[in-house]
């Protein structure tokens, strides 16, 4: 077995830079290594292979036959060397396809204003991007990554959060013009909260008032798929909505949407995670990059509205 300290690939590329130049001098000049440097090299590679490579002259070198095998089949494994390592650069350069689902929010306002930047960072990629608000399965839908807010359910799925969100009690200007301003969670009971049309964890809006913490379920005249339609909605002026805060946040600076009852809120906050296969530990770099764009890049944050009706 090869001794681990010796450089064989380098004393064939010194050897070879020898035979093609014809001596130790311009070989010496190329590689910018003395020429004493390079004559002890070639006597250790001899000395090894236990064949004189090289007859040496004051004036001339002529390469023995063992010398001539040598240096040709020295260069068919640099050449190979060199290929191999093409090859797996090759290869680390993400390209092909990422399937990526999330729910119409996070997808409308999260994801799809990072896209350009994503794909002129990684040209070789292209999306394939599902946005729905119903939970798929990522081995049946044959999706790579998906979006998902709101608590976890157990599953073989690996998880990285990417952020979390307060949740936040919003109406619009118009709104609250027609109907006036609950400042009490029992005021809240007479107004029109418009909810969800799917089960959720949550039953209800959880309000803390003086220690206690009430839930307050909505219960309006209708009820969505999904929050950005909940959004819509809001701003229309057709009811209250309760939602994570970087749904309604450009609204609120805007002035669209107004939060309420901030004194009451008990600061629950809704998760966002990008969920994928482990595939036992290994993932492909195209994924690797992308969860890696998406955690540098998506910005929820969990503050504070600033205005409050």
């Amino acid at each position: 077995m090869a001794r681990l300290d010796v450089n064989r690939s380098g004393e064939m590329e010194v050897f070879a830079r020898v035979f093609e130049l014809g001596g130790f001098s311009a070989a010496a000049r190329a590689l910018r290594m003395t020429p004493s440097a390079i004559s002890k090299l070639v006597g250790r590679l001899e000395t090894r292979l236990g064949a004189r490579l090289v007859n040496r002259s004051t004036r001339t070198l002529q390469f023995t036959a063992e010398g001539r095998l040598f240096y040709e089949r020295s260069i068919r494994l640099l050449a190979d060397m060199d290929e191999v390592e093409r090859s797996v650069a090759e290869a680390e350069i993400p390209k092909g396809k990422i399937r990526v689902s999330a729910n119409i929010p996070v997808g409308r306002q999260l994801l799809l204003p990072i896209v350009p930047a994503f794909l002129e960072a990684y040209p070789k990629l292209s999306l394939e991007i599902s946005l729905t608000d119903q939970v798929i399965d990522l081995l049946e839908q044959r999706t790579d990554v998906a979006l998902r807010s709101g608590p976890l359910k157990s599953s073989q799925l690996i998880a990285r959060k990417l952020g979390a969100a307060r949740m936040i009690i919003v109406g619009s200007p118009g709104y609250f013009a027609r109907y006036g301003i609950p400042k009490t969670p029992d005021e809240l009971t007479q107004h029109n909260r418009l909810g969800f049309s799917y089960a959720r964890a949550a039953k209800g809006w959880p309000l803390m008032d003086k220690g206690v913490l009430k839930t307050i379920p909505p219960s309006g005249n209708i009820q969505v798929s999904d929050g950005d339609a909940l959004r819509a909605l809001a701003i229309s002026g057709v009811g209250l909505v309760r939602l994570a805060s970087f749904i309604v946040r450009d609204d609120i600076v805007a002035k669209r949407l107004v939060p309420i009852l901030e004194k009451f809120n008990p600061g629950d906050i809704d998760e966002l995670h990008a969920v994928y296969l482990g595939q036992g530990g290994l993932l492909p770099i195209r994924i690797r990059v992308f969860l890696e764009f998406l955690a540098r890049h998506i910005k929820i944050g969990e503050g504070r509205p600033s205005r409050e009706a």
